[in-house]
């Protein structure tokens, strides 16, 4: 499901967390040890998610595992806190583990990963890396998210364009071709959307078909120094102007909700779209007849060996500082983020990418040559994630800031602009270090 970009790292600076509490003990019910888990998810795709959980439940007559779905990231900031966090914690931001790891919110899991002879490599690198911090692995991937294009194969074959575009000028033109505007002007069709706030545009996704470098070898920003950045921005301006910056405001302010049976490319109102591998699912269950198709996004035409790479992140899953039953709660962690079987089934269910080397090819996994793409593109060892900072995700919503005062137009130098971006987010790293220190 798509990342909700909320900021929080503060709110681990206000108070101290709780006290440490854990260890083997805990509450028990009829029926063995409760455990309680909160995740994410909701309505059909935490219905899937229980299905899993009530398999495990039923080999562990020992345990009796509580499901907790819609939680965010504010509500398990505030269990822990406050001391009275469930045993088991999953987010959909794996932005923030720079946070749950840096302020020991999450313990960390290398003891009992290699108690378990579980090796890290099992994962693939770019889960590896946005699920661990400055040495410590506070989570486990929990299925992946992947970013590729959508194109309406209806709308293609009207334009005449017999395949998706693989460079971003291909991209362009395709765009140009399919989008259709009303007598006045307005915009009745886009082709392609690559305005920053609409459904899932957010830099991060868009600057992998650059092979935008965030950070040099010390940690510091170089926005301002790495021309993917400055050459996405330029690119992104160019279309907007293209269309009219107050004819897509105008335009986005009429579409449907994201997740919901009007989402604009599912109703036809965008040709292409930038969206992750659940889109498949959401199509299957909405508008099951729409002919389209799924490809990489394209990439900059000077990078022609990015392509079949993209965006990666994901659901993360932890155990909280002060929950109970430890070692009943990792033995489920190891389970949903480890077993071959609840992997395949849980991605067969929501349509995410199952975030093990091994589950990627599992025979269990459901065929679909829609999700087929996504599977390859997090298998691309090209693929990347956003950076894993101390501040979290504040870090790409000061980005994202950026990107939209940019796209407005009240961004007059674009590299002056880099370059004092570089040193805000510097300062806000340095900020997010310091309340982090014990």
């Amino acid at each position: 499901m798509k990342r909700v970009a909320i900021a929080f790292v503060l709110l681990f600076a206000t108070l101290p967390l709780a006290g440490c509490g854990g260890g083997g003990g805990g509450s028990s019910s009829e029926g063995g040890t409760k455990l309680t888990v909160w995740v994410g998810w909701s309505a059909r795709e935490l219905s899937e998610f229980k299905k899993v959980v009530a398999e495990y439940d039923k080999a562990h007559p020992d345990v009796n595992v509580h499901v907790v779905g819609s939680i965010n990231d504010t509500k398990i900031v505030a269990a822990i806190r406050s001391g009275k966090a469930p045993d088991v914690v999953s987010s959909f931001n794996s932005y923030n583990v720079g946070v749950y790891c840096g302020t020991g919110a999450w313990i960390d899991l290398a003891p009992y990963l290699k108690k378990s002879g579980i090796s890290v490599s099992d994962f693939p690198p770019a889960t590896q890396y946005y699920t661990q911090f400055e040495g410590k692995r506070c989570a486990l991937p929990l299925l992946a998210d992947t970013y590729g294009l959508y194109y309406n194969k209806a709308m293609f074959k009207k334009a005449g364009i017999t395949h998706p575009p693989k460079t971003m000028s291909e991209l362009v033109a395709d765009a140009k071709k399919l989008t259709q505007r009303n007598p006045d002007g307005s915009l009745k069709v886009v082709g392609l959307s690559p305005f920053i706030g609409f459904y899932e545009n957010v830099p991060e996704r868009w600057v992998t078909s650059w092979g935008a470098k965030w950070m040099d070898s010390k940690g510091h920003a170089i926005l301002s120094k790495d021309p993917g950045w400055s050459n996405w921005l330029k690119w992104e301006k160019a279309l907007i102007d293209w269309y009219g910056y107050k004819n897509l405001v105008r335009f986005q302010a009429s579409l449907g909700d994201e997740f919901s049976a009007s989402n604009a490319f599912e109703v036809g109102k965008v040709a292409m779209n930038l969206d992750g591998e659940w889109r498949v699912a959401f199509i299957q269950a909405e508008h099951p007849g729409l002919s389209y198709g799924t490809a990489p996004a394209a990439v900059d035409d000077s990078n022609p060996s990015l392509y079949g790479s993209g965006y990666i992140n994901g659901t993360i899953i932890g155990i909280p500082k002060n929950g109970h039953n430890r070692d009943q709660a990792w033995d489920l962690v190891k389970y949903l983020t480890t077993d071959t079987h609840a992997l395949a089934t849980l991605s067969n269910g929501i349509r995410n990418v199952p975030s093990t080397k091994a589950s990627t090819t599992s025979k269990e996994l459901t065929p679909d040559a829609h999700f087929e793409t996504f599977l390859k593109i997090f298998a691309n060892p090209k693929s990347s994630t956003s950076p894993i900072t101390a501040s979290g995700v504040s870090y790409t919503n000061l980005v994202q800031s950026f990107a939209t005062k940019w796209q407005a137009g009240a961004i007059s130098d674009l590299q002056s602009g880099l370059e004092q971006l570089d040193k805000q987010l510097d300062a806000q790293v340095a900020q997010a270090e310091g309340h982090n220190a014990p």
